[in-house]
């Protein structure tokens, strides 16, 4: 299976969150969780293989804040290079041939509203990153959880100079009806200004549940004929005792996550509150297992 199998109307079963499940094997509020590619690469790999052994088709790489911009409060803008080649590696290495790698880039953490960066930092900084997952021949790059179109346009751009497939997915949590970016930006807005760049897949993930994702998910469907990605979280957070806790079961959300199937999704996993077992409770349904059985 490659990038291309991955089309309109087959369904691909994606991983869920990553940094949960690494705070789970000791990693502390606050780290620099993508340095753990150096520090601790078994027990990031271990993350990775949990997925595939769930049941994941595609599983992402842990290099969500390892562009120089984001690492540089840490120290660790040198090493970025470093720490995103071996994010793929680990994954690549966990994976096989069962399942596909994407490798995550997430937002640069400044504002171009504000004027904490500009284009052109922006655009460095992402190419940076973007190169040094290509040296590691990922089978897609993914922008994730984005919420500035401008900032998403400049990083794609520099995504595709990499010849990869790029997916751009963006969270959807705000408004009235919460369909739109923390920036006023509406699904058909983002789809038209990431299109043109010449994207492989729009998606959304973060933020909200799979039940107002499926929303979402018919609205990209209506206006691009990408492949669609989406990673709901495991439903609407709650502060319990001081604490973000999120209370969907596996089973729940693999309830609602059939009708994203319905809805058209190409890809669907989970993201914050979700686990492997969310996944493999997923890849029992038929509905999750047909990509395996054909391949």
């Amino acid at each position: 299976m490659n990038f291309t199998d991955c089309l309109r109307g087959t369904l691909t079963l994606a991983d869920g969150a990553w940094g949960t499940e690494l705070q789970k094997l000791g990693a502390p509020l606050g780290a620099c969780l993508d340095e753990w590619n150096l520090l601790k690469p078994d027990l990031v790999r271990q993350v990775a293989e949990s997925y595939i052994q769930a049941g994941s088709e595609v599983i992402l790489t842990n290099t969500f804040r390892a562009n120089p911009i984001s690492l540089a409060p840490h120290g660790l803008d040198g090493q970025c290079a470093a720490i995103n080649r071996a994010g793929v590696k680990i994954s690549r290495e966990a994976a096989r041939r069962a399942a596909l790698v994407f490798a995550s880039i997430g937002p640069s953490g400044k504002m171009l509203v504000t004027k904490d960066v500009t284009p052109e930092q922006l655009h460095g900084a992402f190419s940076t990153q973007a190169r040094a997952l290509a040296e590691e021949s990922p089978d897609a790059l993914l922008l994730e959880t984005m919420i500035d179109v401008t900032e998403a346009k400049i990083a794609a751009a520099a995504a595709l100079e990499t010849s990869l497939p790029v997916i751009v997915s963006f969270v959807y949590d705000s408004g009235k009806n919460r369909d739109r970016t923390i920036m006023g930006a509406t699904p058909e807005q983002v789809a038209s200004a990431l299109v043109s760049e010449g994207v492989h897949g729009i998606g959304a993930n973060c933020g909200v549940g799979a039940r107002e994702y499926v929303a979402i998910c018919k609205r990209l469907v209506a206006v691009c004929r990408l492949p669609i990605w989406i990673k709901p979280n495991a439903g609407l957070p709650e502060i319990v005792g001081g604490v973000v806790k999120y209370k969907t079961t596996p089973e729940e959300f693999a309830e609602t996550a059939k009708e994203l199937a319905n809805a058209g999704a190409t890809f669907v996993g989970g993201c914050c509150g979700t686990s492997p077992d969310f996944i493999r409770v997923l890849a029992r349904d038929p509905a999750f297992r047909a990509r395996s059985d054909l391949a």
